[in-house]
């Protein structure tokens, strides 16, 4: 795990299994390692090639934050599979009242008498793992039979649950934060807790939940 003084980011390096004309994910894990409210950014040295979902953020103290990022499809392939690009977190410490709206670019100049955590983070290409050309099973009779999933099956099962599982770690993620947030931005108007502001709360909270058990 790579450790900034603010936060610890897993992994440092993301490695993609290059495909042709295909997107892929990754994911980071962002860690708060502080007792206060943290703000981040993620910059890449490429922003046309890749989606960072979300590519900034409030964590909470002591808690963590999944960011997806997808490489576009590429249409032609490295000759030498060597990959330049890089990524840059940077984080700073803010108040809790700070929301996602808050966020500006100026927040993480660089400044006497301000701490910027970064952290670098650098990308591969990895060979895609290449199942049997068929799955086989076994018989009535005792000998093997094709199954039913050829090689291009396979990968395509295997794509679509990567997607599956990165898309609901970002939602867990986004949901996490919204209701904490719901919930200070509420505590901070007059009045108290409405009835509908409780309700959609706890229907925010179960859905957390439930994505998590998934």
């Amino acid at each position: 795990m790579g450790s900034g003084d603010l936060l610890d980011v897993e992994p440092l390096e993301l490695k993609f299994p290059f495909e042709l004309n295909k997107q892929i994910s990754c994911s980071l894990q962002l860690s708060n390692k502080t007792e206060d409210f943290l703000a981040f950014k993620v910059k890449t040295t490429n922003p046309r090639k890749y989606c960072v979902r979300p590519n900034v953020g409030i964590i909470l103290p002591r808690s963590t934050c999944d960011v997806v990022v997808t490489m576009q499809a590429q249409r032609e392939a490295p000759s030498d599979m060597q990959c330049k690009d890089k990524f840059l977190l940077q984080s700073i410490a803010t108040s809790s009242t700070t929301t996602l709206n808050d966020i500006t670019q100026e927040m993480f100049s660089k400044e006497p008498g301000k701490t910027v955590d970064e952290v670098k983070i650098q990308v591969a290409y990895v060979s895609s793992p290449q199942p049997p050309s068929n799955v086989y099973e076994q018989s009535e009779d005792g000998g093997a039979s094709p199954g039913p999933f050829s090689s291009d099956k396979a990968m395509a099962l295997i794509s679509r649950l990567t997607e599956e599982k990165n898309s609901a770690l970002q939602q867990n993620s986004k949901l996490h934060q919204e209701v904490e947030l719901m919930r200070r931005e509420i505590g901070k108007r007059r009045g108290g807790f409405s009835f509908m502001s409780l309700v959609l709360i706890a229907l925010l909270a179960v859905l957390v939940g439930y994505l998590v058990k998934k």
